[in-house]
């Protein structure tokens, strides 16, 4: 079957438009975590919930147990639900998983089956053959914004606008770790707003110094800038030379799109319309789609298509360096790389 986007399933579930299957797959396991309690919040009454509710691990069901799972009905209401987790553990050959594959053929009606991969990205044909496959991809920074703005709230947290940018961008846009964070917060019981300078002090990631600003100054050519910022950047928690590396292979993808539009005639508003459109369509993770327009269009002007394809090689020449490499030498890959990526297009075009 093909997959739904996240928000679309989401919308369904909240009006009760349930399948009897549901198969999760995706890195952000909090909104998997949101679809499984949207589902079970929906179908189950909370006084007979520990009757309707059955979850399991795929690493240590049998096949009886998977029968089992699958085809019991539910006690004195509609409809029950039944969980299984991990199922990227099973294999071609399982048991269990082969149980579960002839139930799909023909599920219950009585019953809402949810299966939950962990992080692997590539879908099981065999279960999604039967099944409502949902993806549950890394949100945009503007919409993991929204969802740690509605989250605080949640916590009773207020927090600035500028404030909760930064806690999205010294995350990197992981909800996991959003969400950690103003569980934190909401432990200090304060009753004013989260400032810019609180949440900077208390995240231990200063204003001006995030993955995302080290972006922007290499893009910008601020070559010094990027070098002198790269030791602190490399310091904080979850950051990678692998992972700046991706997240600047982003934004040249975004730059050769903009100066493809660049090149056609498109300038100022209009190319950053059309960047923002071509950005809703692909949806790309780790992206603020408002600020990225505004920049690539900017900067189109700056990186004509020699000066992108040579960045790309220098990208792709340090990805392989940084996965052949010890992390010792890591932060001399990506001073190399900064260097490479600040020499001027038209020389970089000769060479």
């Amino acid at each position: 079957m093909p997959i739904q986007p996240f928000d679309t399933f989401f919308k369904a579930v909240r009006k009760g438009e349930i399948p009897p299957v549901v198969y999760l797959h995706g890195q952000e396991s909090v909104l998997k975590e949101e679809i499984v309690a949207a589902i079970v919040d929906r179908l189950l009454d909370p006084s007979l919930r520990d009757f309707n509710l059955d979850q399991r691990s795929a690493t240590t069901l049998d096949p009886e147990q998977a029968e089992s799972i699958c085809n019991t009905l539910p006690m004195m209401a509609e409809r029950r639900v039944a969980i299984i987790r991990d199922v990227e553990a099973w294999n071609k050959r399982a048991k269990a998983k082969n149980v579960v594959v002839r139930y799909l053929a023909k599920p219950a009606a009585e019953t809402v089956l949810i299966l939950v991969q962990g992080d692997e990205d590539e879908i099981d044909p065999d279960l999604a053959a039967g099944a409502i496959t949902v993806a549950a991809a890394p949100l945009s920074n503007d919409r993991a914004k929204k969802w740690l703005l509605l989250h605080a709230g949640r916590l009773g947290l207020e927090m600035e606008d500028t404030a909760a940018e930064h806690m999205v961008q010294a995350t990197d846009g992981s909800l996991a770790a959003i969400r950690s964070e103003l569980e934190k917060l909401a432990g200090l019981a304060s009753d004013v707003p989260l400032t810019l300078e609180r949440v900077s002090a208390f995240l231990g990631v200063r204003h001006g110094e995030t993955q995302y600003d080290w972006r922007d100054a290499v893009l910008a050519g601020k070559t010094g800038a990027a070098a002198a910022m790269l030791p602190r950047i490399l310091a904080q928690s979850g950051v990678s030379g692998v992972g700046l590396v991706s997240l600047l292979g982003t934004s040249v993808a975004g730059l050769g799109l903009a100066r493809t539009l660049h090149d056609r005639g498109q300038r100022g508003t209009a190319l950053a319309q059309a960047i923002k459109n071509a950005l809703f369509k692909s949806r790309p993770a780790r992206v603020n789609y408002e600020a990225a327009a505004a920049q690539w269009s900017r900067l189109a002007g700056s990186w004509p298509r020699p000066r992108v394809e040579a960045a790309f090689r220098a990208l792709l020449a340090a990805d392989e360096r940084l996965k052949s490499t010890t992390v010792a030498d890591e932060a001399a890959v990506m001073f190399d790389l900064i260097m490479e990526l600040g020499i001027p297009w038209h020389t970089a075009a000769v060479a």
